[in-house]
């Protein structure tokens, strides 16, 4: 009797001692599949942390090349075929006149908007936009001199405020002849200290007087 309660007894052992076993191997099985998944996912997450951050950095690289522009942005090249304009005049030359006029048309044609401080956008695209006609006329008329010459005067009103708005990197003085539009007088912008008036060229060159010397500055 007592050999038949212990084999009982052994085999309940023997069972409880397997079945621990099992349930140890499954939690183990468990605990390696909850690692192989999270070893999965982490790869994925990593992933979209860098592609968050490039996307970042080439935001800001973005931003600082656009501030950088706007820094950086000069109306040198317009003011360098206004007075090439200008000095055609000056010299009764009116088919470099016209070529001169062509050459600024396609200059203020060619401004990247995108560099203009955002404040002085809008005023720029109204100055720029009346500019453009001007030079248009006189890039157009070829052997009408003095056409060319009253376009001239309101271009030069609108380099005044294109200097105005965003300064100068030369020196520059502002002329006034009295006589031009019937006496009610025009400006230009001159390079030169010495009066060559460009509205009546060799019949009148030293008719004027300069008003202003305008310094290098920029806005």
């Amino acid at each position: 009797m007592k050999n038949i309660t212990l084999s009982i007894f052994a085999v309940i052992i023997a069972f409880i001692t397997v079945s621990c076993n099992q349930s140890a191997n499954k939690s183990e099985q468990s605990s390696n599949d909850t690692t192989a998944v999270v070893s999965e996912e982490q790869p994925s997450a990593q992933s979209t942390e860098n592609d968050t951050a490039a996307t970042v950095t080439n935001n800001d690289t973005s931003k600082s090349q656009d501030i950088n522009a706007a820094e950086s942005f000069s109306i040198a090249p317009i003011i360098t075929d206004y007075l090439s304009l200008k000095n055609a005049l000056v010299s009764d030359d009116d088919k470099s006149a016209a070529n001169a006029g062509k050459k600024l048309l396609a200059t203020l044609n060619k401004v990247d908007m995108k560099a203009i401080p955002a404040d002085k956008h809008k005023k720029y695209m109204d100055i720029a936009e009346d500019a453009k006609e001007h030079a248009e006329h006189i890039g157009d008329n070829a052997g009408k001199i003095e056409h060319q010459r009253e376009h001239l005067a309101t271009l030069s009103e609108d380099l005044e405020d294109l200097i105005d708005l965003f300064g100068t990197s030369q020196k520059l003085y502002k002329d006034h002849c009295p006589m031009f539009n019937d006496n009610k007088g025009a400006n230009w912008l001159s390079e030169n200290k010495e009066i060559k008036n460009p509205y009546y060229g060799s019949k009148m060159i030293s008719c004027g007087k300069v008003q202003e010397t305008i310094n290098p500055k920029l806005n």
